[in-house]
């Protein structure tokens, strides 16, 4: 039990890709160097159909399989990177300010890159393979604006596979299970216009400082008192915005946040709850208050027959004892969800060392993890398109 062999061989050069790609991190919608690659080394693959500009800076590949037959499997990376800095201390550190691939997607891209190449080389399997090199998942809808853009009626699939790395699991581990994953998530963003005045007189004030902490404690009773404690939410407010001096009341304030659930209830219960105490915190302060709540992720849920391909391809490649499949759903959110709502197929997560998580300055991938997944991959197309 092991990687695929031929993939091995490609390691240097497949840390050499995500070295490069991690130097050079592109955010949502603007992955044009990382696409100009992907494509690139597709075409010197030897990869049948290679297609640019999907949703922007996606990128589709297409590799016939020798053995005949019509089946076809999607496999998909996405390509984007966070708009934060990384204090990382790599040697090949990214050279953006403001830009980090601190969340791995570097590591998805060459991961199928490397199964590219191998099923590219062989073309051990009866059907088609679809590679899709997806933008903007960090919140920006890239698969919604993929499949908006024809991505299934341009290349249809049977089935469809992704992955994410895990420095919550040992290298070497393969994580999946059925049903709902990962939770659906808004995103919400509070205006709260107020009247500005002088620090010393607060009393010509209608201060959205104070209006914003009101709502903050309100808020965070919305989950806790309203929605049903078996029913897992969470509403989180991630951003304060106010004022620009010490001696000045602003006439402005903002709040924005995120909330994950995994029913569609709790989901309209909360926005309903939130409309509703914006509304009485408006009314109480006599201010104006806009709020804006949007649909950014669904419910990512792995399909029965998928999820099982997925572990019977791991544990070929790394023992029964290191595929898990008692795992708890995530209130993480992955936009992969939408692509599962329109084609049956499973999300998994692949080990590695390093045990800073994603999303934090410090954030490392092992590269160890690079030819696993590529591995994966390809033995998921050679396993479902068996002639």
């Amino acid at each position: 039990m092991s990687n695929i062999a031929r993939i091995d061989e490609y390691f240097e050069e497949l840390c050499a890709i995500r070295h490069d790609l991690h130097a050079h991190p592109e955010i949502g919608f603007e992955e044009t160097r990382t696409a100009s690659i992907v494509a690139g080394l597709l075409r010197e693959y030897g990869v049948d159909e290679v297609h640019e500009g999907i949703a922007g800076t996606g990128v589709v590949g297409v590799i016939h399989g020798r053995l005949g037959g019509g089946g076809r499997v999607g496999l998909r990376a996405d390509m984007d990177a966070l708009p934060m800095d990384e204090a990382t201390g790599l040697e090949f550190s990214s050279t953006i300010p403001g830009r980090f691939h601190g969340c791995g997607h570097d590591g998805h891209t060459t991961m199928l890159l490397g199964a590219a190449r191998y099923l590219a080389e062989t073309r051990n399997f009866a059907g088609r393979a679809v590679l899709i090199f997806q933008p903007a998942e960090e919140g920006l809808g890239g698969a919604r604006r993929m499949i908006k853009e024809g991505l299934f009626e341009r290349f249809p699939v049977d089935e469809i596979y992704a992955m994410h790395n895990s420095p919550q699991h040992a290298p070497g581990q393969i994580a999946v299970f059925a049903g709902p994953a990962m939770a659906g998530a808004d995103f919400f963003d509070i205006l709260i216009h107020g009247r500005g005045s002088h620090g010393a007189a607060p009393h010509f004030s209608r201060d959205p400082v104070v209006i914003a902490g009101a709502l903050i404690q309100a808020l965070q009773g919305v989950v806790s008192r309203n929605v049903d404690p078996l029913d897992p939410a969470v509403l989180s407010i991630t951003q304060v915005h106010a004022g620009s001096a010490y001696n000045v009341i602003p006439q402005t304030a903002t709040l924005a946040g995120t909330v994950r659930v995994f029913s569609q209830q709790a989901r309209e219960l909360i926005r309903s709850r939130m409309r509703t105490i914006v509304a009485g915190i408006a009314a109480s302060f006599e201010v104006e208050i806009e709020l804006d709540i949007r649909d950014v992720f669904s419910v990512l849920e792995n399909a029965e027959g998928p999820t099982k391909a997925i572990e019977e391809a791991a544990r070929e490649l790394v023992g029964e004892q290191n595929v898990l499949t008692a795992v708890k759903p995530l209130m993480g959110s992955e936009d992969f969800a939408d692509m599962l709502a329109s084609v049956p197929g499973a999300y998994c997560w692949v080990g590695h060392s390093g045990d800073v998580p994603v999303h934090n300055p410090g954030f490392t991938l092992g590269d160890e993890i690079l030819p696993l997944g590529a591995s994966l991959f390809a033995r998921l197309v050679e396993r479902r398109l068996a002639p």
